[in-house]
């Protein structure tokens, strides 16, 4: 099968850039929001990023207004999808959500569309069952910020054909990513290794081991990881990273996935990370 047209479910951080780099690489998109204001927010996100991109001698004025006239926008999720082959879901990391969501488009999408969810941790074999069409369901993962990270994480559900695994290998190609293949278990592989190194290092600001900046310059020179792990869990979102953990406490049954009181805590607080201007760092 052969990916022509795109549609993206979400038009937050991961939906816009997954739409951004589609329609970029001449992909027509429709990107869908439940609010048109949230369809707005994200336009002007593409085309921020993509005039970012012109300043560094990667895009031109021209690729530009051609990458943005590939993407419409829509508020009506039954409508919007119906002629796409290919749907990403990229809505907030909530299994009951996205399993509504799945549930739309299976309902609503042409029989041969391959349905794909952009889930850091979710079981995609669970969204799977609960569609008509298990074989054509799959995970895309892609990495944040995603028009200049090059993985993505590609996630076969129990039930997820070969068909379906090669057409979306061919179609991350075809936009510059690179697919990695790994099978469906809680946290998938980035997020089962990433996630219990950054709730350690919360453990250690809990413990009183040192301070959030310690710890990043420990772990960005002694490890050469480029950005310390409690700054990317602030750019991650703190809710997010709550959120996986719990998603791996609750599929392993194991105490190394649960989350530090730290993370619960500033959750509830409110102290997201940069999306609300404070987590383990404040932020303008």
């Amino acid at each position: 099968m052969t990916i022509q047209r795109i549609a993206v479910v979400g038009g937050g951080t991961m939906g816009n850039g997954i739409a951004h780099v589609f329609a970029q690489c001449d992909f027509p998109v429709t990107l869908i929001d439940v609010k048109q204001e949230f369809l707005d927010r994200a336009m002007n996100t593409i085309k921020t990023n993509m005039d970012r991109q012109i300043k560094k001698g990667a895009l031109t004025e021209e690729q530009k207004a051609k990458a943005l006239a590939n993407i419409a926008t829509s508020t009506e999720l039954a409508t919007a999808v119906k002629e796409a082959d290919l749907v990403i879901e990229a809505v907030n990391e909530n299994f009951d959500l996205k399993r509504s969501v799945f549930a739309t488009l299976d309902e609503n999408c042409k029989p041969s569309a391959i349905l794909a969810s952009n889930t850091s941790s979710i079981s995609i074999t669970k969204l799977a069952a609960a569609t008509k069409r298990p074989s054509q369901v799959i995970g895309m993962h892609f990495m944040n910020p995603v028009p200049v990270m090059k993985l993505v994480e590609v996630i076969r559900a129990l039930q997820t054909s070969d068909e379906t695994f090669k057409t979306i290998e061919e179609t991350a190609k075809a936009i510059g990513k690179v697919p990695v293949s790994c099978n469906d278990y809680p946290g998938f592989v980035s997020n089962r290794v990433l996630m219990p190194m950054i709730n350690e290092a919360i453990q250690c600001v809990y413990e009183n081991v040192a301070t959030p900046e310690a710890i990043d310059e420990i772990m960005k020179l002694g490890m050469a990881h480029p950005m310390g792990p409690l700054t990317l869990a602030d750019f991650i979102g703190l809710d997010v990273c709550l959120a996986i953990m719990e998603v791996l406490y609750e599929g392993f049954n194991d105490p190394k996935y649960r989350p530090s009181p730290l993370l619960k805590k500033m959750v509830a607080a409110g102290y997201l990370g940069r999306k609300s201007g404070r987590g383990f760092y404040k932020y303008d």
